[in-house]
């Protein structure tokens, strides 16, 4: 065999095992790829097994790949769904030690921030939370040398949102001055590359001094926030903000700024798709229960949610408010309690809820001067108790003149302006129809028992006359030995 003889041979087997040993590889890839997509295929119907699949990866890798890195992300989000929390701990810290050398960064940044915001969406009870705080601690940990400062900020936002859920106040205001630091430059000043982060902790410190009750901070912060002009914010940040601006408002009386203030939140929420919307929008609708004459409906972002069913038990409360209704209001009420699982409008609506009754008290008793407690809660419908605590309130604020007795359970007028008492008269007269009955009358006679109220009339000079009359007036409830008493004679001329 010649010398080229041998090299030719040589050659060839030389390329022969070079050629192998990629088809190895190449079909040593394939093979983990394959794995990925087969645990894939099992997420939906045997979860368990698929965590078993995606976890067999890294043992087919040479070197730590990007293939390892996905199996053990799919893998730990199935564990958290499963709420194996110590295994998804475990697996994530194994997870971290892909970021270095196997990934990009900007990839690896990104699937964190994903899975980060994927534990968190996810977390409904207390492992859940604990988790989720042992994920942030790892990541912070793991990326502390790293100088990867816009990743640390976000997980620290991440872990004070979580102290924020929690109500943990003490270890959010220190995470969150620790962060304000982050966000300040040299001199002091507030850092404008970094005004996005800015207004994430403003929001964050604005809920926290919203849900304490401590205005003064929240109106500190909250005008701070919205001078921020460096930055372009996710509109549910500023949706935030401005919804604790509004019950801010809310709670000083200032109601066009507050209705200002959730508009503008509802905008910022419905940009964002949150849900939120919908809860700021009964707020916005709460604001005409509280003195507030401007529509809500009337602009073209809350037109289409004017008939939406999450809203109309709001909107059939504020017609009923507006018409005086407390019979509607009260049956609004009774058929939609959820509407009072939330705190803030449960607050504001005890507070018109006892106006309405308060109103329809007097209404109702204008024409007595005795009438029973049992009488007006058969009427409106509320409580004996409620009807003492409201009659109470009507003597100490000098809008009702009488006594209670409490025994029997009676309330008499002392005394009252015949001219008011006539007016008033006369409001509750028209609303029953007695005018129509009057004018019929021309002898002057009384009907011994009135068919739709308890006004009598006593005499009326010239006969026919509804200007010069005197009036008695009984309540039909209150009896006492099978006889009504009469009320007081109350002269109008």
């Amino acid at each position: 065999m010649s010398d080229d003889d041998f090299m030719q041979d040589s050659g060839d087997e030389a390329y022969d095992f070079e050629y192998e040993d990629e088809d190895e590889d190449d079909s040593g890839d394939i093979g983990i790829e394959n794995k990925y997509y087969n645990a894939k295929q099992l997420k939906v119907d045997n979860p368990a097994e698929a965590v078993d699949e995606f976890l067999g990866i890294p043992a087919l890798e040479q070197d730590k790949s990007e293939w390892g890195f996905k199996g053990i992300k799919q893998a730990i989000k199935l564990e958290f769904k499963l709420a194996r929390y110590s295994d998804a701990v475990e697996h994530y810290r194994e997870l971290l030690t892909y970021v270095r050398s196997a990934v990009t960064r900007n990839y690896s940044e990104k699937s964190i921030n994903n899975m980060l915001d994927y534990i968190e969406k996810g977390s409904e009870d207390a492992q859940a939370y604990q988790c989720m705080e042992d994920f942030y601690s790892l990541t912070l940990e793991s990326f502390q040398n790293t100088n990867n400062e816009r990743l640390w900020l976000k997980t620290n936002i991440k872990l004070a949102r979580l102290w924020l859920e929690r109500k943990e106040y003490g270890q959010l205001s220190r995470k969150v001055r620790e962060l304000h630091r982050a966000c300040l430059k040299e001199d002091g000043s507030d850092d404008a590359s970094k005004g996005t982060y800015l207004l994430e902790l403003y929001a964050l410190e604005i809920q926290m001094y919203a849900e304490t009750k401590n205005n003064k901070r929240l109106k500190a912060l909250y005008q701070r926030a919205l001078r921020v002009r460096s930055a372009v914010p996710h509109p549910k940040i500023m949706g935030i903000i401005r919804e604790c601006g509004g019950k801010m408002h809310m709670s000083e009386e200032n109601w066009e700024e507050a209705q200002s203030d959730f508009f503008e939140s509802f905008r910022n929420y419905d940009e964002a798709g949150s849900m939120q919307r919908i809860q700021v929008l009964k707020y916005l609708v709460l604001t005409m229960l509280m003195k507030s004459d401007i529509n809500p409906f009337d602009s073209q972002e809350t037109k289409p949610y004017k008939n939406d069913p999450r809203i109309s038990a709001m909107t059939d409360l504020v017609d009923a408010y507006q018409r005086d209704d407390i019979h509607t209001y009260e049956a609004v009420l009774r058929k939609h309690p959820d509407v009072l699982a939330d705190p803030f409008i449960a607050e504001n609506i005890d507070e018109v809820s006892r106006n309405m009754r308060t109103k329809a008290v007097l209404k109702l008793i204008a024409p007595y001067t005795r009438f029973s407690l049992q009488f007006i809660s058969k009427h409106i419908k509320i409580a004996v108790p409620e009807v003492l605590e409201i009659l109470s309130f009507l003597i100490l604020d000098k809008q009702l003149d009488a006594k209670i007795d409490q025994e029997k359970g009676t309330v008499a007028v002392t005394s009252s302006s015949d001219v008011d008492r006539l007016r008033a008269l006369q409001e509750w007269s028209s609303s029953c129809g007695a005018y129509g009955r009057l004018r019929s009358m021309v002898t002057g006679s009384v009907p011994r028992k009135p068919p739709t109220g308890p006004l009598l009339l006593a005499q009326c000079s010239p006969p026919g006359s509804v200007t010069n009359c005197r009036w008695a007036c009984e309540d039909p409830d209150d009896k006492d030995e099978g006889k009504a008493p009469r009320g007081k004679l109350a002269s109008a001329s």
